[in-house]
């Protein structure tokens, strides 16, 4: 059985830190590009930041210099250091799993992100 549990949201106040977490179960870590989604209320569903299978982090031009996606294969996590958050980067954010050769693709369950101004 496949799961992606994120753990690590809340509410913060603007200018604030938040660091998410996503522990993965249930698939070869090593075969899948890793991934966090965010969404807004009325929004879609949008990428923040992807990490490859060799680490390799890629990150939205929202986020970029504020967010910093890892993982972890020893653990089979992959983690969302956020910092000097915005009141519009709240959102649900998802957990993503992105087979590199399949289409094979598994959501975790959101955890809300809250940032007062």
């Amino acid at each position: 059985q496949v799961q992606l549990v994120e753990s690590g949201g809340g509410l913060v106040q603007a200018g604030g830190s938040l660091r998410l977490s996503c522990a993965v179960s249930g698939i070869r870590f090593s075969s899948f590009t890793m991934g966090w989604f965010r969404q807004a209320p009325g929004k879609q569903r949008e990428p923040v930041a992807t990490i490859s299978v060799t680490g390799e982090p890629s990150t939205a031009d929202s986020v970029k210099g504020r967010f910093t996606i890892s993982r972890d294969s020893e653990e089979k996590t992959v983690s969302l250091q956020m910092t000097s958050l915005k009141p519009e980067d709240t959102a649900v954010y998802y957990c993503n799993a992105e087979h590199i050769y399949t289409d094979s693709r598994f959501w975790g369950q959101g955890t809300q992100v809250t940032v007062s101004s």
